[in-house]
């Protein structure tokens, strides 16, 4: 698997988990991640913080190799989808990830079975599946869907997710008109995106319970404390 991580210390500033530092993130995500069949590129863009930039290259190893960027959260997106789609075996997984996530035991093994299963996988099992309000094809607490079993996990058919997913050279390749209409502003519009995958057939699948979380405690996934992660 290719797994490209975007790190920057000058991302939007939001609210997050004690626990979840950048280095701390990070930290967690190679311990799942850095595996021999994985070829890991950290995209450092805006990397300003010299206790930051000095942590991460001191992560370079055979498998692991870090490139600095300057091109904010949109675009350093754009340019990891472009270098995936570059790719010449088509079946490669690629991951996309982010730098304030927090990963389970197994992630690594769970997300490759999803992918046996689905044309987008996430680890993260958003909580707005679940409120009503927060979005709007969540009614009486839930969304249509089905659930799968797969070796180490249930799953669930969703609508939508986050930028930290895992795919397939084919399947981004063939996507990337539609990907590309929703990278023009400073943030991508990610719920629009996988909308648009949706319409086109693709499916989207995400593990219950959550092997993953985004940091912001607003949006953590349900039913695990993730402040001892």
């Amino acid at each position: 698997m290719k797994i490209y991580y975007r790190i920057s210390n000058n991302s939007e500033k939001k609210e997050r988990l004690s626990n979840a530092t950048k280095e701390h993130c990070l930290t967690i995500f190679l311990r799942e991640f850095d595996r021999e069949d994985n070829q890991i590129e950290i995209v450092a863009d805006n990397v300003t913080e010299k206790k930051l930039k000095d942590f991460i290259f001191s992560q370079q190893k055979k498998n692991l190799s870090i490139e600095e960027t300057a091109l904010g959260n949109t675009q350093s997106f754009k340019y990891v989808l472009k270098k995936a789609c570059q790719l010449d075996d088509l079946d490669e997984m690629i991951f996309f990830a982010e730098d304030d996530y927090l990963y389970l035991p197994n992630s690594d093994q769970v997300l490759k079975e999803g992918l046996g299963r689905a044309d987008y996988v996430s680890l993260y099992d958003h909580p707005d599946k679940y409120q009503d309000g927060l979005n709007p094809f969540v009614k009486d607490g839930g969304e249509k869907t089905k659930v799968i079993l797969t070796q180490s996990s249930h799953w669930k058919f969703t609508n939508s997710s986050t930028m930290t997913f895992a795919s397939q050279v084919k399947t981004l390749k063939a996507d990337y008109k539609l990907w590309e209409r929703r990278l023009v502003d400073t943030y991508p519009y990610d719920f629009k995106a996988f909308r648009d995958l949706r319409r086109r057939g693709r499916k989207l699948i995400t593990p219950i319970p959550s092997l993953s979380t985004h940091a912001e405690p607003k949006f953590l996934a349900p039913l695990i404390d993730w402040s001892r992660v």
